[in-house]
This record gives C-alpha cells, sequence and structure tokens, in this order.
C-alpha cells in the first residue's frame, strides 16, 4: 500500500463488477498502472481475493459491496470514495440462449436491471466526483451484442444495445466537458463464469462455446483495452472501441480449428 502523501495524488478508479472476469483483470491493470482501485461488486470475498492480488503485486486497492440493481447500495458505496477520475461500468452479464418466443421475461429484466439501468445509476452517482478531476473518463463495458443482433440472443442483445445507448447519448449530453466517455466492445471473451452463468450452471455447454476456438479473447485482454483508453492523454477519446479475436469475424463467424501463428505470440 501507498503512503499517504502518495495516496493524495494517486487517480481512482472505481470498478463495479469487479470480484471476476473482466472486472477483476480490469482492477489489476488500472492498479499496476498507478491507480488505487475501489473493487465493487455483490460478493464480498471475491471482492477481497481481488484486493489480496492487486496488493501483493504492490498495487492499491480497496473493496466496497455494491449492487448496481439497488439504488440505496450505489448510493452509499459511492459516498464511501471522496473522488473519483475513473469508472469502468462492468457490472452486467447474460442470461439465457433462448429464442423471442420462448424468453423469459425475468431474465430479461434482470439484464436490462444491471447492464442499463445499473450504468446509468452508477454514472449518476459518481458524475459530481468526475466533473472535479482532471482525468475524468468513464468506460461502459458493452459487447459487440451492442451493435450485432444473433439469434438465441434477442435478451442480451437489447440490453448490450442499451448499454451502448447510453454511452453513446452520455457522450453528446456531456460534450463541453472534459469528461471522456468509451464504449468498450468485447467479442468472445473466455472467463470463469460468463457463459456458466448465462447458461445456468450447465459446464459442458459452457466449454462447448469455446470448443475449438484458437485463442478467444480473456479477461487481461479487455483490461489492456481498458488501460490502453484511460492512458490516453485526456484530449483523446475512443468513442468505441471493439475488440475481437482472431477467430471471431462476427457473433456468427467463428473459425473452430487451429489457426497458423507463425509463432506469434
Amino acid at each position: 500500500m501507498s503512503d499517504d502523501s502518495t495516496q493524495q495524488t494517486q487517480p481512482l478508479a472505481l470498478v463495479t463488477g469487479g470480484g471476476t472476469g473482466i472486472g477483476a483483470a480490469v482492477a489489476r491493470r488500472l492498479a499496476a498502472d498507478g491507480f488505487e482501485v475501489v473493487v465493487a461488486g455483490r460478493r464480498r470475498e471475491k471482492l477481497d481475493e481481488v484486493v489480496a492480488s492487486v496488493i501483493d503485486a504492490g498495487g492499491s486497492a480497496r473493496a466496497v459491496v455494491m449492487d448496481v440493481t439497488d439504488p440505496a447500495s450505489v448510493l452509499g458505496a459511492v459516498a464511501t470514495l471522496g473522488r473519483c477520475d475513473v469508472v469502468v461500468n462492468n457490472a452486467g452479464g447474460a442470461l439465457g440462449v433462448s429464442r423471442v418466443e420462448d424468453g423469459d421475461p425475468e431474465e430479461w429484466e434482470r439484464m436490462y436491471a444491471t447492464n442499463v439501468v445499473g450504468t446509468m445509476r452508477v454514472t449518476q452517482a459518481v458524475l459530481p466526483l468526475l466533473r472535479d478531476s482532471a482525468r475524468a473518463t468513464i468506460v461502459d463495458i458493452s459487447s459487440i451484442a451492442g451493435e450485432r443482433v444473433y439469434e438465441g440472443g434477442a435478451g442480451y442483445v437489447a440490453a448490450k444495445h442499451g448499454t451502448s445507448v447510453v454511452s453513446e447519448t452520455l457522450r453528446l449530453e456531456l460534450n463541453g466537458e472534459n469528461i471522456r466517455v468509451v464504449d468498450l466492445r468485447p467479442g468472445m471473451v473466455r472467463t470463469e463464469e460468463f457463459s456458466l452463468t448465462r447458461l445456468h450452471g450447465d459446464r459442458a455447454a459452457a466449454d462447448k462455446v469455446y470448443d475449438g476456438v484458437d485463442r478467444p479473447l480473456v479477461a487481461d485482454d479487455v483490461a489492456a483495452c481498458v488501460g490502453f483508453v484511460v492512458g490516453l492523454p485526456q484530449h483523446v477519446n475512443i468513442d468505441t472501441l471493439v475488440v475481437k479475436p482472431v477467430a471471431q469475424a462476427a457473433p456468427h463467424k467463428i473459425h473452430r480449428g487451429p489457426i497458423d501463428w507463425k509463432d506469434a505470440r
């Protein structure tokens, strides 16, 4: 942990959904880039694991329990910050792969509540703090589902379209202020929980999503993109960053088989 004098000048980043997957990787990356990171999420034990890994690596981090679907939880968590330079709205996720005619309204509502309303709620809460920062940046983790549709994905696609629309609209509304708004849209990312949660705990089905895909993205790849857009000079805004593995040309176009990488890494 840094001493008090460093803490006073160290920029602070809030990462929602920070206990696992992309959020955890983003927290570690921003900490390595010199940020004090506040890792937010619903599961305290997962948050504490991420914080411990950051501190073990020489970074600065702390955990705060936050449920982005609960207004009081968001306001209470943000009230503990005091300042904020970067917010990464990563909390979200997918539930189900059913056709529209078979869709579960409760799952659709939950996806909308986290991916869209949760993003709005956290952004509203931190904007007053961002307005005091010289590094003010909002990074919304959307998906290629925020721009492309595919069969069986309507609920998630609608939610991630919503996330991207929030980003695009907010950028218009904040025009003239020094706040950057970045819409980051990853494609296939293999993490420990995303597909498993989406497929209701069916491990075989979750593993099949990545079957034969030579080097899908991993959470650290997305975190590197966050580090890149945050680290640019403040007058430079990456409006939309789409990142996919080479094996994925589109949500519905995935090469399953080896790729001759010419030993590149």
